[in-house]
């Protein structure tokens, strides 16, 4: 998968490494600022295959799910961590481990203009 959206998974790092510290926000945001409002997974895919040197110059952490949950993904050592990162940054969870979106969510760079990419030419 990776191999078959590189430039996508650029523009989402490049993004997501613009996001303030504690904010958030979610992959279908992320996606839509990039112009693709149908890829939220795909910026999931992106963020679970950054190159390690990446993860210490992107904040992975702060992509979280619709509901301002934190997906799972299988791995739960990476949710808590998750979790714990964005505590770090002063991002606070209620009860039931969600984000208040209202307060937290970051509405992307100012002037914003999403790169010109056609994801029909990255599928050959």
């Amino acid at each position: 998968m990776a191999n078959r959206s590189p430039r996508f998974f650029t523009h989402v790092y490049r993004l997501v490494a613009r996001v303030p510290r504690g904010k958030v926000v979610t992959y279908g945001q992320v996606a839509a600022l990039l112009g693709a409002p149908r890829a939220a997974r795909a910026v999931g895919t992106a963020l679970r295959h950054m190159p390690l040197p990446l993860t210490k110059k992107v904040p992975w952490q702060r992509v979280i799910n619709a509901s301002g949950g934190i997906s799972l993904r299988g791995d739960v050592l990476r949710a808590e961590e998750q979790r714990w990162l964005l505590e770090e940054e002063g991002v606070a969870f209620d009860r039931n481990g969600k984000v208040d979106l209202e307060r937290y969510r970051w509405h992307g760079p100012r002037n914003w203009k999403a790169p010109a990419w056609d994801a029909r030419l990255e599928k050959r």
